[in-house]
């Protein structure tokens, strides 16, 4: 891994179908039920399609930060891409979805990029990524797990 572009690359098995997980992951919303440093998500422009922004509010390693998402990939029901952006940051989720025997895999991968004194940070959150990738795909396989139970 290059810790001037932090990432982390995780699968995880579903019981929902992927069409159902497709619309949950494409409503960049959710984020605040399965990203564990998603304070709150909101839909700024756009109706959820490509293009579409929202504007995020994480807490990332103890602090409060405001990103603003854009969706620029969909591909139904296969790949979801966000990429979020502020003055000092940039960074790429990119979803996969397969059917599965017993509902679908997920694929995610995320990319991070620090610019001006944000730069300083990219060893820890190099560090720090395998810990928060492990509680995002808890928080993502419960989420999941949840539509189909909740149909």
């Amino acid at each position: 891994m290059n810790p001037m572009r932090p990432s982390v690359s995780r699968t995880l098995f579903t019981t929902a179908p992927p069409e159902r997980v497709f619309r949950y992951l494409a409503d960049f919303r959710n984020a605040e039920a399965w990203d564990p440093g998603t304070k709150t998500c909101e839909l700024i422009e756009g109706d959820g399609g490509v293009g579409s922004t929202y504007r995020n509010v994480s807490v990332f390693m103890g602090r409060e930060t405001e990103v603003s998402y854009t969706t620029v990939e969909l591909e139904r029901p296969t790949r979801v891409h966000m990429v979020g952006r502020n003055e000092q940051f940039e960074g790429h989720d990119v979803l996969g979805i397969r059917a599965s025997a017993d509902g679908s895999e997920v694929s995610y991968h995320a990319e991070f990029s620090f610019s001006g004194g944000a730069k300083a940070i990219s060893p820890l959150v190099a560090a720090y990524l395998p810990f928060l990738a492990r509680k995002t795909i808890r928080q993502l396989r419960a989420s999941l797990d949840a539509l189909e139970a909740g149909r």
